[in-house]
């Protein structure tokens, strides 16, 4: 699996009253993860020089379609960053899906698990629009394994 990792460095004013950092604030990172990865430099013949941004230039944008976070311990304001894993998990005609994984920088504590749904839409229009063959290649090197979201269990029969 491919898995890109960016630290990001926790602020005191993303605590909430309860004293851990907010969730509102996850979904920053992972938007944080996001745009890391769209800005790495791509290997030559991988659609480099440049990045995965660059590849579409200015005519295409990407939005989030849907968004989904699996929240596994909480995180405490500390000094030290947390760390967001991000990879591929889908690949469609004109959308794919990130993975998530917010971890310390040894990844035994985990605090969530996450995945976002994306489209490419002409920047004109708003309609969306093919991924190229040469972002389908970057994509592909970016794929890795499903979320690995915990079962869900049936409303009713929780908690």
């Amino acid at each position: 699996m491919s898995v890109h990792r960016f630290p990001v460095q926790l602020r005191f004013g993303d605590q909430d009253p309860n004293g851990h950092i907010n969730n509102v604030r996850f979904v920053q990172f992972l938007e944080e993860a996001r745009v890391q990865l769209g800005l790495l430099p791509l290997p030559a013949g991988a659609g480099g020089p440049g990045s995965f941004r660059d590849l579409a230039g200015d005519r295409t944008a990407t939005y989030v379609v849907r968004q989904e976070i699996e929240y596994v311990s909480p995180l405490l304001h500390r000094k030290e960053p947390v760390w967001v894993d991000v990879w591929v998990t889908r690949i469609g005609s004109s959308s794919l899906a990130y993975g998530f994984r917010v971890a310390d920088e040894e990844p035994e504590t985990v605090y969530a698990y996450a995945e976002a749904a994306m489209v490419q839409v002409e920047a004109a229009t708003g309609r969306p629009t093919p991924l190229t063959d040469e972002q389908r290649e970057v994509l592909q090197a970016w794929m890795g394994e499903p979320v690995p979201f915990r079962a869900a269990v049936p409303a009713g029969q929780g908690n």
